[in-house]
């Protein structure tokens, strides 16, 4: 048995206050008790004067993208072997962040699926894997070359079906075009409401979640009436700009319980000048790079205040600022829309957890729970940005290297 003694807890929900002494067996938590708590003598003791948090959780991750200029462009043309090194590197990057479970969102042709069930048969360092397979989208649609492609009611039945019997822990549907994808239109819906809803029927009728990639407001509110349980980016684009949706669809949103991923997080110092679709986006708006951040960061402000269940995700991988490993970013820029530090990190820890699926095991340090920890600088409750400081990272209990 193994306890560290930290004057600092987050414990995925709520500070302790006076700190804690938690107790590892293994690769789970066994006890949580006061900083003062007795330790017995034949058991090792860590103290850590900063502050001990669960791992994180990144909810929306495309582990086939390297981080790079145009990356998601470029998957299509990768190998077997370079999407093999791109999804271990990405996974080394996400953490020594202090990422110890990811969401990917963005498979091509089930490389992660099969990295996922790698993982099952024989773990190893490096984060957990939650997969969704290639996301369903309209021909030509948004990511079409992950491999996603449907067109009619029996494409759909089969496709859900086929990622279903694979096993995949949830299913993305691209409800609207995308501004990485030539020829698609973010602020447009990509299937009729009939199809969204089948491929939501047929999702649960096998208990398997579906999330929706949704900019524009019509794909968020056909979304939200199809009854998925997420819906990432939740922009609500329209030709007008970010944030033009109705106060009744916020209500509804927050009553349906939907886990909203508004994929903030981006990392400034790598900020280069944007890509011509999105160029072609801000323009269409009259934006700048700043004004649309600033804009996002005000929408997300008032989902927030409309009682919207967020989740931390940060879209990572699919470019410089976007890097994988930016996550902490994503909190930090919801704390600044709003939320107070303990309900931002909920977002990357034990909300995240639930909307993943795997709340009964990670995002939380008590009893039962995975070890898996982080250990930062300072008191990420008087300062947030120390998520930026990971001191050190235990994944199942084992220490990883930083």
């Amino acid at each position: 048995m193994h306890a560290i003694r930290v004057r600092h807890v987050y414990d995925g929900e709520s500070f302790l206050a006076g700190g804690a002494t938690v107790f590892l067996e293994d690769c789970s938590i066994v006890g949580v008790e006061s900083y003062e708590f007795p330790v017995p003598g034949v058991c090792q003791v860590t103290v850590h004067e900063g502050t001990l948090l669960p791992g994180l959780i990144d909810a929306h991750t495309h582990l086939v993208t390297d981080s790079g200029v145009s990356a998601l462009d470029r998957v299509a043309g990768f190998s077997a072997e370079e999407i093999d090194r791109v999804v271990s590197a990405a996974l080394h990057d996400q953490l020594v962040a202090g990422v110890t479970t990811v969401r990917d969102l963005g498979d091509r042709r089930f490389c992660v699926l099969e990295r996922r069930d790698r993982q099952l048969s024989a773990p190893a360092i490096e984060p957990t894997i939650v997969a969704s397979g290639p996301p369903l989208t309209s021909t030509n649609g948004h990511c079409h070359y992950l491999g996603g492609e449907v067109a009619g009611t029996e494409e759909i039945i089969r496709a859900v079906a086929e990622r279903v019997e694979r096993g995949v822990d949830i299913i993305k549907v691209m409800a609207s075009g995308g501004v990485n994808t030539p020829g698609t239109d973010a602020m447009l819906t990509q299937f009729t409401a009939d199809q969204m809803r089948l491929i939501v029927d047929r999702a649960h009728a096998t208990g398997v979640p579906v999330t929706a990639h949704a900019h524009g407001t019509p794909a968020v509110e056909q979304a939200l009436l199809a009854g998925v349980d997420g819906i990432e980016h939740c922009s609500c684009v329209t030709a007008r700009g970010f944030g033009e949706v109705s106060e009744e669809t916020l209500t509804a949103l927050a009553r349906s319980r939907i886990a909203v991923c508004p994929t903030l997080g981006y990392d400034t110092h790598l900020m280069q000048a944007p890509p011509p679709a999105i160029r072609a986006v801000m323009a269409r708006m009259g934006m700048t790079v700043e004004e649309m951040l600033q804009v996002r960061s005000d929408f997300v402000a008032r989902l927030h205040r409309s009682g919207v269940r967020l989740v931390s995700g940060a879209d990572s991988g699919i470019a410089p600022a976007k890097r994988h490993g930016v996550l902490p970013y994503a909190v930090c820029e919801l704390v600044t829309a709003g939320l107070s530090v303990a309900e931002a990190l909920a977002t990357a820890t034990s909300g995240a957890a639930q909307a993943c699926g795997v709340g009964a095991r990670k995002g939380r340090i008590a009893p039962g729970y995975h070890a898996d920890l982080l250990g930062v600088a300072g008191d990420l409750e008087t300062d947030v940005t120390a998520l930026h400081q990971p001191r050190w990272v235990l994944l199942r209990g084992q220490s990883v290297s930083l």
